[in-house]
């Protein structure tokens, strides 16, 4: 395809001075461009041509140089970037030094936020309204100049109960504030729950014409009627004609106008510029197909949310997502399915990420004990915590990034009242092309400080079912296992995998004479494995290699047998150094009077890890084999000295740096 008008746009005001007569064919460029580039690396693509001619509406109408652009779900912001002067970083999405598949401050002034978690952005846009208040930069009637704010929430996140706490303040405002609801009818799969079920029915049930009502009439019968007559008094005829009566949002305080079509430029256009000029709180309704020009994508928006690099034709009639193992989520869907058909006391359920989770086979084989419970992971702990109460063993599945979202309720409604909730935590660690926003690299760090909490890290298919089995049993409180987004190593699958058991860990390789001992967590001891055959094929030194499979409990009686032979250890995870699993072990080791000297702990630094691979992620981090090789040398080649944990490690990074950059 042709992209000359799309490479024409260096930023915004290019676009303005397209007619709009010729915008299609922007929107048209633009898709191409993007699948194009998915189908190279791979990313969220449903969801970006589903907003295409919204996005190129709203920055026809506003100046996003001047005014605020809040995204929700940050997924939706491919278009515009490339509205924004980005262009030249789409050929490199999601990879290093290329475009992050996110808002991002340090790419550009019109990314405001770093947006990685849905529900945020009503909150923050309600936060920049007031100020700009404050600064006397708000766009008012008296301040035709000022800054205008935008929310653009979609993918069914308006049901998140932060969300909703920005509607309930938002609808105080004293000043123009626009929310965006790009009603697509999906969330990353199916929506769930009331609020869903009420758009369904909205979405079939009113027409245009329908909505050809006297809004002065509507005005006197809501609360505030002289309010709203004032507010309709200042709307546009198109507005007008087009407010909804007995609005949900109406309720918050918010006038409601729509359903309008977002695939119709020109409308979209009309009806933006209205709302530019209403200087009170506004929902514009908007309903959008997600992975629109797209056959495939529309077909099945779910799988094409997110989807790997993919083969297709031009015309969109054979693709075919190119596979590159057995992920971690696929081995973990399979043995929960096996779980359930053991044990029919087990119950799960996940937060509007059934494929992410591997959770949608559970829901298609045993649907009476299976959930998604919509974008909405607080509530989700507390129903799994309910669900215990009554008996059950509930499974919560979510990735490691929103279980921050649920820290709460894990304090208060589960760890405090003793209840047995599983929480399996996917894409912990580094995740790869999402980058910094989605990393799962505090969960341990946040879920260790509550009593008789049991967190666990799986290395392989083995050991996750094996760890899954012992979560089924362990009855006295929290129990966590984490694995990554990635292929599940089949490294050591000719060794037997014992089971669980609580604070034990497993001998992978032990040396007789070692002369240095790796704990490796979770996926970390694949590394460290490779790191044990570079240096015994080199003749350097043995090393003996453990799968600690436990951060708490820690196996004390291993690292106090291994240090009071005076063996040093080094601790791998794919976690921060901050409060992770290595500092559980000097933690433990402390407490019980060990030398700590003698632990060399390697993790996620404190430091913001952008987009990228995992295997560059990893070497960047410092905790890829070559790193770990590194780190040994450094430390056993200091003959008879002991370095600080800390010192040894900042050696070891800026070593290993040294070396790549070499």
């Amino acid at each position: 395809m042709d992209l000359t008008l799309l490479n024409g746009i260096g930023c915004p005001a290019d676009l303005k001075k397209v007619p709009i007569d010729q915008l299609p064919e922007v929107a048209a460029q633009m898709r191409h461009a993007i699948i194009e580039q998915v189908s190279r690396s791979g990313g969220h693509l449903a969801p970006n041509l589903g907003v295409v001619e919204l996005t190129i509406a709203m920055h026809y109408v506003f100046d996003f140089g001047w005014d605020r652009l809040l995204f929700d779900v940050g997924h939706q912001c491919y278009g515009h970037k490339l509205l924004t002067g980005r262009q030249h970083l789409l050929p490199k999405l999601r990879q290093s030094g290329g475009m992050a598949g996110f808002p991002e401050p340090i790419e550009s002034s019109f990314d405001l936020f770093s947006v990685g978690h849905a529900g945020t952005a009503i909150s923050t846009a309600a936060g920049m309204a007031r100020g700009d208040l404050l600064n006397k930069d708000a766009f008012t009637l008296e301040n035709s100049d000022g800054r205008r704010v935008v929310s653009l929430i979609g993918d069914a996140s308006i049901v998140n109960g932060v969300a909703m706490e920005g509607l309930n303040n938002a609808g105080t405002l004293k000043r123009q504030f626009l929310v965006v609801l790009n009603d697509n009818g999906m969330s990353i799969a199916k929506p769930q729950g009331a609020v869903a079920s009420y758009f369904d029915r909205f979405r079939l049930s009113h027409t245009y014409g329908e909505f050809k009502k006297a809004a002065k009439d509507l005005a006197k019968r809501v609360p505030g009627g002289e309010v709203m007559a004032e507010m309709y008094h200042r709307m546009g005829e198109m507005s007008k004609a087009m407010i909804t009566e007995n609005s949900w949002f109406e309720q918050f305080g918010l006038v409601t106008v729509g359903p309008v079509d977002g695939h119709d430029i020109p409308t979209l256009i009309d009806f933006l510029n209205e709302a530019k000029h209403f200087d009170r709180p506004m929902v514009l309704h908007v309903k959008t197909r997600k992975g629109k020009g797209f056959e495939a994508a529309e077909g099945d928006a779910t799988t094409f949310h997110s989807p790997a690099a993919f083969d297709y034709n031009p015309d969109g009639c054979r693709v075919e997502i190119k596979k590159s193992g057995r992920s971690f989520t696929t081995a973990f869907g399979d043995a929960l399915c096996d779980l359930m058909d053991r044990d029919e006391k087990v119950v799960c359920c996940t937060a509007a990420m059934p494929d992410g989770t591997g959770v949608v086979k559970a829901l298609k084989e045993h649907p009476d004990r299976s959930w998604d419970t919509g974008i909405c992971e607080s509530h989700a702990m507390d129903m799994m915590a309910g669900l215990a109460k009554t008996g059950w063993k509930p499974f919560f599945c979510v990735y490691s990034t929103f279980l921050q979202r649920a820290f709460d309720q894990a304090f208060q409604e589960v760890a405090l009242q003793g209840l047995p909730v599983r929480l399996c935590l996917d894409r912990a660690g580094l995740v790869g092309g999402d980058g910094a926003v989605h990393h799962g690299f505090c969960d341990v760090s946040i879920l260790k400080v509550f009593p008789n909490a049991t967190l666990m890290a799986a290395m392989d298919e083995p050991s996750l079912k094996a760890a899954m089995e012992f979560m089924s049993g362990y009855d006295k409180g929290l129990s966590m296992v984490r694995y990554p987004r990635d292929n599940v190593s089949d490294l050591i699958l000719d060794q037997e995998c014992p089971p669980f058991e609580l604070g034990k860990a497993r001998p992978i390789f032990e040396s007789k004479n070692p002369d240095i001992a790796i704990l490796g967590f979770g996926v970390s001891c694949i590394e460290a494995i490779k790191s044990r055959e570079e240096l015994q094929n080199h003749g350097q030194y043995e090393v003996s290699i453990y799968d600690a499979r436990f951060a708490k409990p820690v196996d004390i009686d291993l690292v106090r047998s291994l240090l009071d032979q005076g063996i040093p250890i080094v601790t791998v995870e794919d976690h921060s150094i901050t409060g992770g699993f290595g500092s559980c072990v000097r933690d433990a080791a402390h407490e019980h009077g060990l030398d700590t000297r003698l632990i060399t702990c390697l993790g996620l630094p404190e430091t913001w890890i952008y987009q990228g691979s995992r295997t560059e992620q990893m070497a960047e981090a410092g905790i890829d084999a070559a790193a770990i090789t590194q780190a040994i040398r450094l430390k056993l080649d200091r003959a008879g000295t002991a370095p600080s944990s800390t010192e040894d490690l900042s050696t070891t990074r800026a070593a290993s740096n040294a070396c790549r950059r070499k």
